[in-house]
C-alpha cells in the first residue's frame, strides 16, 4: 500500500478533479503490475496495473490507495475490470467518499465472491486527496491560505509594497502548493497593488489553475495580468451591466453573489467552486480578504512563509480581524509541519476551531 501511495502521488499536480490513486498487484510475494491515474479521462490506476499485469492478474491481490469505483463516469468501472481479470481480492486504503461510490465498489467485488479489505494506511491516503474528500462530504473545496510574512507577521508595507518579502526558494515553494490546487483566488487589492498572475512558474506544469478574483464592485482592470490568457473568475456583489461586459469581453467570467452586506458571499463562492469541481483552493491574497475567509469558516490550513526580518508596525499584517476582548476568543491552530524553505521558515497549520 505503501507503493500504492506513492505512484498515487504522481498524480498529485495532474488528476484534478479526480482523485490521486495508485494500485499495485501481487501474488506469490512478487509484484506483477502497478499503475496510476494521471488525469481525468485517462485510465484508473487499476486499469494500467491490471494492463501491465496481464494474465498474473488471475488470483492475485490489488492494492489500491481509494476503493474502486463502481459507476460509469468517464472510463467503465474499476469493480468491473478487477472482476473480469480474476483477481482474488482487493485490498483498499480509503473507501470512497463519492455518493456513486461509497462502498457499491468494495460490495460488487464481494458480491462477486472477491474478498475484500480496507482501511490499510487510512490517514495517509484521506491526507493525499483531502480536497477531493472535502468536496464529496462538505460540498466545497479544500481551502489552503498561503502567506508570506516577516518574522514580525508583516505581509506587506503599509503602502501595498510585498515583493519581495521571503526568498526565492521559499516563492518556488508557494508555486508547487499552486500547482496542486484546481483554482488560485485572490482580492481586488491585490490585484491593484500587485498586479499579479498568480500562474504557475517556478515549475513545469501540464495545467494552469484556474484563477478566482473577489472583487465586489467589479474593479478589476482590463489590462490586468490576472485576466490574460482568459477564463479567470471574477466575483462581485454589486451589479454593473457595463462593466460585467467589459470583463466578459476581456476574457473572464463573472459571477454575481451578493451578501447582505454588499459583499462577496464568501461562505456561497466556496460551494459554487464545490459544484464547479474544484477540489483544493489555494488562496494569495491581503489581510482584509485574509481576515474575512477566516472569520467566514472558510480556511481549512494556513502554509505561513517567515522570513528572516523586520518591518514594523506600520506595515501590514496578515489578517484583518475584530479586536478581542477575551483569550478565549483566539483561533486555534495545529501545527502540522514546520520546515526551513531555503533561508526562511514554513509553517503549516490546520484551523482547529473554524
Amino acid at each position: 500500500m505503501l507503493r500504492a501511495l506513492e505512484l498515487a502521488r504522481r498524480g498529485l499536480y495532474t488528476t484534478t478533479p479526480n482523485p490521486r490513486v495508485g494500485c499495485v498487484i501481487a501474488r506469490d510475494g512478487e509484484v506483477v503490475g502497478e499503475g496510476w491515474h494521471e488525469k481525468a479521462g485517462a485510465p484508473h490506476a487499476e486499469v494500467s496495473a491490471l494492463r501491465a499485469a496481464g494474465a498474473s492478474a488471475r488470483g492475485a491481490t490489488a492494492y489500491v490507495s481509494l476503493e474502486p469505483c463502481a459507476h460509469h463516469g468517464r472510463t467503465p468501472p474499476c469493480s468491473d475490470a478487477l472482476i473480469a481479470a480474476g483477481i482474488a481480492r482487493v485490498v483498499a486504503a480509503l473507501r470512497d467518499p463519492n455518493p456513486q461510490v461509497a462502498g457499491r465498489g468494495l460490495r460488487a467485488l464481494e458480491d462477486a465472491g472477491i474478498a475484500t479489505g480496507c482501511g490499510v494506511l487510512e490517514d495517509e491516503a484521506r491526507e493525499l486527496n483531502i480536497g477531493f474528500v472535502s468536496r464529496m462530504t462538505r460540498g466545497r473545496p479544500w481551502v489552503r491560505l498561503k502567506l508570506a510574512a516577516s518574522l514580525d507577521g508583516k505581509t506587506a508595507l503599509l503602502n501595498g509594497k510585498s515583493q519581495w518579502i521571503t526568498g526565492a526558494a521559499a516563492r518556488r515553494d508557494g508555486h508547487l502548493w499552486r500547482a496542486r490546487a484546481c483554482a488560485v483566488l485572490t482580492g481586488i487589492g491585490t490585484v491593484k497593488d500587485d498586479d499579479p498572475q498568480l500562474t504557475v512558474r517556478e515549475i513545469e506544469t501540464a495545467r494552469q489553475p484556474l484563477r478566482v478574483v473577489v472583487d465586489s464592485r467589479l474593479e478589476t482592470p482590463l489590462g490586468a495580468k490576472i485576466l490574460a490568457g482568459g477564463g479567470t473568475l471574477v466575483v462581485g456583489a454589486a451589479a454593473d451591466s457595463a462593466r460585467m461586459d467589459a470583463l466578459e469581453a476581456a476574457g473572464a467570467q463573472v459571477l454575481m453573489l451578493p451578501n447582505a452586506a454588499g459583499k462577496v458571499a464568501l461562505g456561497e463562492l466556496m460551494r459554487e467552486l464545490g459544484r464547479r469541481e474544484i477540489n483544493e483552493l489555494h488562496v494569495e491574497a491581503g489581510f482584509r480578504l485574509n481576515g474575512s475567509l477566516l472569520q467566514e469558516a472558510c480556511v481549512d490550513e494556513l502554509v505561513v512563509y517567515l522570513a528572516s526580518h523586520l518591518i514594523g508596525d506600520a506595515a501590514r499584517g496578515m489578517f484583518h480581524l475584530p479586536e478581542l476582548k477575551d483569550l478565549d476568543g483566539r483561533r486555534q491552530l495545529d501545527i502540522r509541519d514546520l520546515r526551513m524553505i531555503g533561508g526562511d521558515i514554513r509553517i503549516t497549520a490546520r484551523v482547529t476551531n473554524a
